[in-house]
């Protein structure tokens, strides 16, 4: 069972060193959402005045703290964006060249296939996530803002880089899978599988506007609830495949 999801795994690291576009996408999508966090949190203070926040006039760490602290959530789009492409265009992309037909005719079983997949594409995306974290740190205390960074490393924080990024990390790529084992062409796909996007989104807003404040308590529920929602939906993924039908309609 291992040695199948490995063999899995390692095909589609294969795969994705392979190819040059894909390797320049893991680079350039953190490095882009990294560089617009940065900018944001160095801009934004010197033309908007925190006294409108109710803070004093001119304490411009204010507004900057402020803008940190919706971080933790904001990277939570890297793997997402990832898996956005890379998940759906995994099994599309075989079905159109033919290359799963061979795979599919091994005895590897459908969750062995999906979780190989999801895991080929989840580890490289939270790897990378991690990296853009620490990358985002050295910024910011490079920058002078080492006293505001260290008011953030709470155990809210730890615990959504260390379990809600995974848990988002995973869904993002088992809803790219399903999109992908149910789609026709990779447009299609990613458009079911963008909408983990939004609830992302919607974390980041609720916490600018104070509606919710997450608490170590809840963001472990929510990394608890997410977990379970994966895998249910994996266990939707597996159903949704429909193996016999993908070789016969692709012929």
């Amino acid at each position: 069972m291992r040695r199948r999801i490995w063999n899995v795994v390692h095909m589609e690291w294969a795969g994705i060193a392979a190819t040059p576009s894909s390797l320049l996408f893991l680079a350039v999508i953190p490095a882009l959402l990294v560089g617009q966090a940065v900018f944001l949190s160095w801009i934004v203070p010197r033309f908007v005045n925190p006294a409108i926040l109710g803070a004093g006039a001119g304490d411009a760490d204010t507004l900057r703290l402020l803008i940190l602290k919706q971080f933790p959530f904001f990277v939570l789009l890297i793997p997402a964006m990832i898996a956005n492409v890379f998940a759906t265009l995994s099994i599309v992309e075989e079905k159109v060249t033919r290359t799963l037909e061979p795979l599919l005719a091994t005895p590897v079983r459908t969750w062995e296939l999906l979780v190989g997949k999801i895991v080929a594409g989840a580890v490289p995306a939270l790897l990378v996530a991690w990296a853009s974290a620490v990358l985002f740190a050295a910024v910011g205390f490079g920058l002078g803002w080492g006293p505001l960074l260290r008011t953030l490393f709470t155990p809210t924080f730890f615990l959504s880089m260390f379990l809600l990024m995974p848990a988002v990390s995973l869904m993002s790529f088992v809803i790219g899978v399903i999109g992908s084992s149910r789609a026709s062409d990779a447009k299609a796909a990613q458009n079911l599988a963008v909408v983990i996007i939004f609830p992302i989104f919607a974390l980041i807003a609720v916490q600018v506007t104070g509606l919710v404040a997450f608490t170590p308590l809840r963001t472990l529920f929510l990394s608890l609830v997410l977990l379970a929602a994966d895998g249910l939906l994996l266990r939707a993924a597996v159903r949704l495949f429909a193996r016999e039908s993908i070789v016969t309609r692709w012929k």
